[in-house]
């Protein structure tokens, strides 16, 4: 079975993390018809019913404070996590992703549930639902059905289905059947995959690729990796041209490239990319691996974040076609013309609550790379689209 692991190198994007996060009704878009709206208030009242205001918490300022705090706390754990003061081999790439995706929710279910509340005050009837799960704290917000945790027990039974494989076939812990073992698991039990949409947002949060076996392929990467990491066997990975490798930690890299039929142990970690020609990666031996900088954890954490930045910017900026963070606020030929001022009708509207999701994930970006100036240059961009 062919696998692919290739991730594009995200664009990197960007400035400071702001502590306070405050609360703007982003789903709403200028360009909306009456038919787009009822069936948008239709999706958003459904959506909302999902999400049940916190017992304690029944008026409008309690929740405003309560999902502030929530918001934090993510935002806190997640800095911890891939904190400057552990050891790298000490962060957990799948914590520090679920932490991301738990942010993100919060912000996500504050904004619909203004929207029903919103609704309710225009005499507009919200459905509610019976299985709706109420939560107190980050850790037991439910992520598509699971808290934290769950998800992360669903990496260790992942990595059970491969221990249970290799029992039955009565293998030892051979490196090559190890990895066939985790292959024939996640590709082909599970049917896990690359998507082949990069704007989809879906397919760009841990918990969401986990439940549908769809995503991108830094994300697969990652699940490889925790579940590798559970067995007992290290997997680091490089950038490598526009693509993302791994392979597993050896002193003899060399070996690596061998294998019978001529399908060596990095193809079968890494799939058809080392093979096409068009690829970096087919160039690579024993010895040029020796030459690639090993990504760290924080490393890989940055490329997943700037994976988001890459795919919400892409998602705010739909009705800008070729719209960039790079793109100039004047024309360079006409230097008497004045940079767009922020009410001028000429500035391009944004979707907001994509542009503030993509500005969440460059705060993170921020805390890992502080110094990373083009990443606050960027930043700095979107807060000026975003009338910050």
């Amino acid at each position: 079975m062919d696998l692919v692991y290739c991730m594009p190198a995200a664009s990197m994007v960007s400035q400071t993390f702001a502590a306070d996060h405050f609360f703007i009704r982003y789903d709403h878009h200028h360009h909306h018809d009456h038919k787009d709206l009822r069936r948008w208030r239709c999706r958003t009242t459904t959506a909302a019913s999902a999400y049940p205001l916190f017992s304690n918490h029944k008026d409008s300022s309690s929740r405003h404070k309560f999902y502030q705090e929530a918001l934090k706390t993510a935002r806190d754990k997640f800095a911890r996590e891939i904190s400057f003061q552990s050891e790298d081999k000490h962060v957990s790439l799948a914590k520090a992703l679920l932490y991301v995706a738990a942010e993100d929710e919060t912000f996500m279910v504050f904004n619909r549930e203004m929207d029903a509340c919103s609704f309710l005050n225009e005499g507009i009837n919200v459905c509610s639902s019976s299985n709706a799960r109420e939560w107190d704290s980050v850790e037991q917000m439910p992520l598509d059905g699971k808290t934290i945790s769950e998800w992360l027990s669903e990496l260790d039974a992942i990595a059970k289905e491969v221990e249970a494989e290799l029992v039955s076939r009565d293998i030892g812990c051979h490196l090559v059947e190890v990895l066939q073992a985790v292959n024939l698991v996640l590709f082909e039990l599970r049917g896990f995959k690359r998507s082949p949409v990069l704007v989809d947002s879906k397919h760009s949060y841990l918990h969401l690729v986990l439940s549908s076996g769809c995503g991108s392929a830094i994300l697969l990467s990652i699940i490889y990796i925790e579940v590798c990491r559970r067995l007992g066997l290290t997997i680091v990975g490089s950038r490598v041209g526009e693509d993302f490798l791994i392979w597993p930690q050896t002193t003899y890299p060399e070996e690596l490239f061998k294998g019978p039929s001529g399908h060596s142990l990095f193809a079968v970690v890494n799939g058809r990319c080392v093979e096409d020609p068009r690829s970096m990666a087919s160039d690579l031996t024993g010895s040029s691996l020796l030459g690639l900088e090993i990504a760290s954890n924080r490393d890989i954490v940055g490329i997943a974040l700037a994976n988001l930045i890459r795919c919400h910017w892409k998602r705010a900026s739909r009705s800008n076609l070729g719209l960039m963070l790079t793109s100039p606020l004047r024309h360079a030929h006409n230097s008497d013309e004045k940079p767009n001022k922020i009410d001028k009708p000429n500035v391009p509207l944004l979707w907001p609550q994509d542009l503030k999701l993509a500005i969440m994930a460059s705060e993170r970006m921020l805390i890992l790379q502080p110094h990373n100036w083009a990443l606050r240059r960027d930043h700095g961009m979107m807060l000026y689209y975003n009338r910050e």
